[in-house]
């Protein structure tokens, strides 16, 4: 569970990302900040996970800038990062574990502790995993993908009908069957 209640108003938290597996360490060194996005934000976050409380102003001024941004080479996550510079504030890496940070920056890892696992790398997506690719056949990765099926396959874990149960507590039981009786008279299940 990751519990972020008490948060002020208008912060965003993200994990520093790690961009070492497609440029090789050092980071800092081979990937420079584009000039026209302005300052260069005091930490890097990864895009793919953050905490933020939206609101139509911040949503409004995101497209404002947007429109007037040139593009990069890592687009939303650049965007983000440039945009969020002055008020981003880092989560631990146990929040948005890279999946590469388990090679690349092992002392940085607890998989005990860990509460989001991303999966980024080439080759780690579980629906796609064959052990053949580079870093992937290792007891850790194996473990982690694993995990991931087992949670896919729990059916206690499977909201994929909630929209019935939804329904039934607002409108009783009688409501779900007469909707699922018209569409079966009507041929659709």
């Amino acid at each position: 569970r990751i519990h972020f209640f008490d948060l002020p108003n208008g912060s965003f938290y993200g994990v520093v990302d790690c961009l070492c597996e497609m440029y090789g360490p050092p980071c800092p060194q081979k990937i420079r900040w584009p000039k026209e996005l302005g300052p260069e934000p005091t930490f890097y976050f990864n895009g793919g996970m953050f905490m933020f409380e939206p609101n139509l102003n911040t949503y409004d001024e995101l497209l404002r800038t947007l429109d007037v941004t040139p593009p990069t080479p890592f687009a939303e996550q650049d965007f983000l990062n440039m945009f969020f510079r002055e008020v981003a504030k880092p989560l631990l890496p146990i929040y948005n574990m890279l999946v590469a940070m388990m090679w690349r920056h092992p002392e940085m890892v607890d998989l005990d502790k860990v509460k989001v696992v991303h999966y980024c790398v080439g080759g780690s997506k579980p629906w796609r995993y064959t052990g053949k690719e580079e870093n992937m056949d290792r007891a850790d990765i194996k473990m982690l993908v694993a995990r991931w099926w087992d949670i896919f396959n729990d059916e206690s874990l499977d909201f994929k009908n909630r929209g019935e149960v939804y329904f039934e507590m607002q409108f009783g039981q009688s409501f779900k069957w007469r909707v699922l009786s018209a569409k079966r008279s009507r041929g659709k299940n």
